[in-house]
């Protein structure tokens, strides 16, 4: 078990750390594609969040990546391939769940923490979009009232 939680926990901190870094490099990026370009393009509000939107999930396709290489590439799962890890590793990350495919009863801990994992990163991807739209709408909202 608590070799469980270690693996689980370096896993959790990799995936917060990753996830911290692309969010900011997402959030640098639009801001400095606003002030630049984007201004004098007139490029659509909805174009400019639905590419934050993708950039997010692409975030998270990775994240779900590393449990799942994690599965495929260790010897403390009873996964036969990386297909069954991938589909595995984004039942567990998407609080999902999966009844067709399941750890062995020794690691099945380590699914329910990537599980934990996922919640966590998903509502905080829910986060950051919203403020992102709050911020792309205030400034709408401040030039219309000038």
């Amino acid at each position: 078990m608590l070799t469980q939680i270690f693996i689980g926990m370096v896993l959790i901190g990799i995936t917060v750390m990753f996830h911290a870094v692309a969010l900011h490099k997402i959030f640098k990026y639009i801001v400095r594609l606003e002030i630049s370009w984007l201004r004098h393009l007139r490029l659509e509000k909805a174009f400019v969040l639905a590419a934050v939107v993708l950039a997010v999930f692409c975030v998270l396709i990775v994240e779900i990546w590393v449990w799942a290489l994690l599965y495929h590439f260790t010897d403390i799962h009873d996964i036969p391939d990386l297909e069954t890890a991938l589909y595995f590793s984004t039942a567990m990350f998407t609080t999902l769940g999966s009844g067709d495919v399941m750890l062995d009863k020794g690691w099945r801990l380590l699914g329910t923490i990537e599980g934990a994992n996922g919640f966590l990163l998903f509502g905080w991807s829910t986060a950051f979009i919203f403020e992102v739209v709050s911020k792309v709408y205030s400034r709408e909202g401040k030039t219309i009232e000038q």
